[in-house]
């Protein structure tokens, strides 16, 4: 039902609970997007909890996308603009090895 009534992308939590940096990602994640894209999603993309580059690359070896939410709006509060380029930086060298490793 959820996949039918989308439109772009499904989004999947990385894990149960309130949003805000984690330690780690869950291990269930992996299913989700599996059985989101067995239901007929075209894309699924995980957020929750993502703050830093191997999560980000742990998520991008199974998901379409990854979502970072909470620790971009503590990178603005913390340091600004300045910081929210350097969190990006560091979140997306992530992505190089995720795709370096396909």
């Amino acid at each position: 039902m959820t996949v039918e009534a989308s439109r772009g992308f499904v989004y999947a939590v990385s894990i149960m609970g309130v949003t805000g940096a984690r330690q780690s990602v869950s291990s269930a994640a992996e299913k989700v997007v599996a059985d989101t894209h067995a239901a007929g999603a075209e894309r699924v993309c995980v957020g929750l909890g993502v703050s830093t580059a191997d999560h980000v690359r742990e998520i991008a070896a199974y998901a379409d996308g990854v979502i970072v939410g909470t620790a971009l709006v503590a990178a603005i509060r913390d340091g600004g603009v300045d910081a929210v380029a350097q969190l990006t930086k560091n979140l997306s060298a992530g992505l190089g090895r995720a795709t370096a490793q396909a």
